[in-house]
């Protein structure tokens, strides 16, 4: 049902059902929140999106008041602005005065908030709250002293990713957030996915920064620096630099590395390759053999741990094919060492990645060879745009280069595997060329482009027909597993990736003010798909000349033994 409703003196459509916060955002009328969040319940947490509703004495947040037709609605009048500007003010007066210092300067919600309602002078003064930084996880660092009480990590903890991780607590007559018991962080039954960093609007939750170290790394003579950075990195970057958002900016990423001083630049889409390669033929011999299916993909460290975590009994389906950051740091550490003619301990492996997960990742046993780890460091697209900053490099000016040899080469396939549903693509393309030897004339699958978080599709390949599902978001895959715990037997291969969206929408990507810049980074991956001629990871030649060298076939012994990794129980406190 359509009616009218008056909104600052003028008429307005809204709908029947509709909060009075969505008919306005829906008009165009940008009313300030600190707590709500799209496709979520309201919660009505921090009031700062109150409005003056005629006939009501008190101020309605706007977010969890339905609409009505008779309604005579004011979004900014003088008491509204009051009002607003009081409840900033108020948890400003406790925050800590440290901005200039603060890693979400300039990009943080509250401090953008008071700009836009003209505070510019302390009325309030309480006390500083000073609360213990939680330092012991390798990925996030929670700092409890700038939490705002908002909600919205919980509920994306709980309601989108199902871990619950975390939860409203009272420490010191401070209401915050805390893990179960208040334990540290790497004790928790966090998987590390980083979306809850993503939503904070302050730096009450931040990802751990490794940059000081690569620096180090860098301007030390007796160390060789090589750095991979994911496929998802040339589509997002471009807005940490008011670029074009899902322009392509790889050959930039090259020159700017190079800038940098790093001895070798490798593109993950690479090792990406590779592991499709792996993982086609790891499905192709469970159907042949009707065992521990469906086939789970593990390029995702943090549905990895939370399988391991809340799923235990499905870690014989998952793949032992290492992820393609840790595939391609081996290869750098083993095979071209053993080409440069340099010790492992002599070669320092980075990578950039769009996941805060990955530097988890990184230290997991099996990661790590002899006390030497296949990466040394993960930054986050984040990081690297902060890197760059430092150096000093202008990205709008610098020209493009090319990566280095002999880990340039990647197909488009290697490409998809930042977006959901990618990954499944790309083991497709693989899996119809290991059945029949011919390649894939339509190679691109519509059923796993659309934006849904959850899809599914049967594909025949001669006498095998394949079922595929993808999910993205840890809840929608926990609603997947609970099905084929209860006997579901059609699927047999299911992609899994933490983030709604897919790698495109990593907790290590730039902070989002609009989600369909989420669209236009998966619009551009498939539009360099669609461009590129190297489509199939099998033709990928660089990689045949690397199993030929060193690996034999896929699933082979050296193949194991390298490209390959394991997977045990994780006991949490709950």
């Amino acid at each position: 049902m359509v009616f009218t409703i008056e909104v600052n003196h003028k008429p307005l459509k809204a709908y029947k059902g509709e909060t009075i916060y969505q008919a306005l955002s829906r008009n165009g009328i940008k009313v300030p929140t600190l707590c709500h969040m799209e496709r979520l319940a309201p919660s009505g947490a921090c009031r700062v999106c109150v409005v003056e509703v005629e006939g009501f004495n008190d101020l309605v947040p706007s977010c969890s008041f339905p609409v009505q037709e008779w309604m005579k609605i004011k979004t900014h009048s003088p008491r509204v602005i009051k009002a607003r500007k009081m409840l900033v003010e108020l948890l400003l007066s406790n925050h800590p005065d440290d901005c200039t210092y603060c890693v979400r300067n300039t990009n943080c919600e509250l401090q953008r908030l008071a700009k836009e309602l003209g505070i510019n002078e302390r009325r309030f003064v309480g006390k500083k709250t000073k609360l213990k930084m939680d330092q012991s996880s390798p990925s996030i660092i929670a700092d409890p002293s700038k939490c705002i009480a908002c909600g919205r990590c919980v509920r994306v903890c709980e309601e989108i990713q199902s871990v619950s991780a975390i939860d409203f607590v009272k420490v010191d007559e401070h209401i915050g957030i805390s893990t179960a018991f208040q334990k540290n962080i790497n004790v928790s039954s966090c998987v590390t996915c980083g979306q809850c960093i993503m939503v904070c609007p302050t730096a009450a939750l931040t990802e751990r920064n490794y940059s000081t170290k690569l620096q180090e790394a860098l301007y030390n003579k007796e160390m060789f620096t090589a750095i991979q950075y994911s496929p998802t990195l040339s589509v997002s970057l471009s807005e940490e630099f008011e670029l074009e958002a899902g322009k392509d900016v790889t050959g930039k990423i090259n020159a700017a590395l190079r800038k940098m001083g790093f001895d070798k630049i490798f593109d993950t889409g690479f090792a990406a390759d590779i592991y499709s390669i792996e993982i086609a033929a790891d499905l192709l011999q469970r159907i042949k053999n009707n065992e521990k299916l469906p086939l789970l993909t593990s390029c995702c460290p943090a549905w990895v741990k939370f399988a391991e975590q809340f799923f235990p009994n499905f870690l014989p389906n998952l793949t032992t094919t290492k992820s393609p950051q840790q595939i391609l740091g081996t290869i750098i550490k083993k095979h071209l060492a053993e080409e440069l003619k340099l010790l492992p301990k002599k070669i320092y492996s980075a990578s950039i990645m769009p996941c805060i997960a990955k530097k988890f990742e990184s230290q997991r046993d099996g990661m790590i060879q002899k006390s030497i780890p296949d990466v040394d460091t993960v930054l986050t697209t984040r990081e690297f745009a902060q890197l760059i900053r430092m150096h000093g490099i202008d990205m709008k000016q610098i020209s493009p280069e090319g990566a280095d040899s002999p880990f340039d080469t990647r197909s488009s396939s290697g490409k998809l595997f930042a977006t959901s549903g990618g990954i499944a693509e790309a083991m497709l393309r693989t899996l119809y060329h290991q059945v029949t030897g011919k390649d894939l004339v339509q190679y691109s699958f519509s059923e796993l482009r659309n934006n849904d978080f959850r899809k599914e599709f049967h594909f025949k390949i001669e006498e095998i027909e394949v079922g595929i599902a993808v999910v993205s978001g840890l809840k929608n895959a926990r609603m997947l597993l609970n099905e084929i715990e209860n006997g579901r037997k059609d699927i047999h291969f299911i992609e899994i990736l933490a983030c709604e969206g897919g790698c495109v929408a990593g907790g290590g990507q730039p902070i989002l003010t609009n989600k369909k810049i989420i669209e236009k980074r998966q619009e551009a991956i498939y539009e360099i798909d669609a461009l590129e001629t190297l489509k199939f990871p099998y033709k990928n030649q660089t990689v045949t000349e690397l199993y030929q060298k060193y690996f034999g076939e896929p699933l082979s012994e050296e193949s194991k033994k390298f490209l390959h990794t394991s997977y045990k129980k994780r006991d949490v406190l709950i």
